[in-house]
């Protein structure tokens, strides 16, 4: 495995260095205190999964993940200090697969780590066949492609899973605790974060979040997607 550590601060990726060669001997470890410097990594090391500090000095975080979501879907783990709750949402917004909030323990790390590593490789949300349409719209959970009005829709590995569970549960009301467990890979996630996911795919489908017609928000129950016919 190859992790890309973006973080200015030696001693923190030392650190979280430390713990991934602990938990997995044969990983690599890159890393780089520019975030300028962020882009031109992934693109070069193709890591397995990115540690993105928000808090660069030479680049705001959010800036480079944008950047990094231009070309790439690695799973990105963004870090934040405690009580930063709309840079921990913003940063989901804008394809972030996971948070962690600073200090966080080994052990912590380690577990989202393999929360996102799981749920970006998760076989059961993969090996659909055939496809399903609407008015305008085309799953095709073989290939895991989805297109509207004819012009296909560039998706993350979460967006896809999140979009693919809900096809295949059409109709149905799907709670959040549910779509934490098989979208995201954890026991609990917050509403926040799902909200923001489920935003996130929203407009990319072109279903407007102020009166979706798509995906459609239960009050206290969760989210449910129809297909236009």
């Amino acid at each position: 495995m190859k992790v890309l550590v973006i973080e200015d601060a030696p001693d923190v990726v030392d650190t979280i260095g430390l713990c991934f060669t602990i938990r997995w001997p044969d990983t690599k470890v890159v890393s780089t205190g520019k975030g300028r410097k962020a882009a031109e990594l992934v693109g070069s090391e193709a890591p397995d999964v990115v540690i993105l500090d928000l808090g660069l000095p030479d680049m705001d975080g959010l800036k480079v993940l944008q950047e990094i979501r231009t070309f790439s879907d690695v799973p990105v783990i963004i870090v934040t200090a405690k009580g930063e709750e709309m840079a921990r949402v913003k940063g989901l917004e804008l394809g972030a697969d996971d948070y962690i909030a600073k200090p966080f323990s080994h052990t912590e790390l380690l577990a989202r780590v393999k929360a996102v590593l799981r749920r970006t490789q998760m076989p059961e949300l993969w090996d659909g066949k055939g496809t399903v349409s609407g008015r305008g719209f085309v799953v095709d959970l073989a290939k895991r492609r989805v297109s509207v009005e004819g012009r296909e829709v560039p998706l993350t590995p979460t967006e896809w899973k999140l979009l693919s569970y809900m096809v295949r549960n059409e109709g149905r009301v799907i709670s959040s605790q549910m779509l934490a467990d098989k979208v995201w890979g954890v026991d609990h996630l917050s509403d926040a974060a799902i909200r923001a996911g489920v935003r996130r795919l929203r407009l990319k489908l072109g279903d407007d979040p102020q009166k979706p017609r798509i995906i459609r928000a239960h009050r206290g129950m969760g989210y449910s997607l129809a297909l236009p016919r």
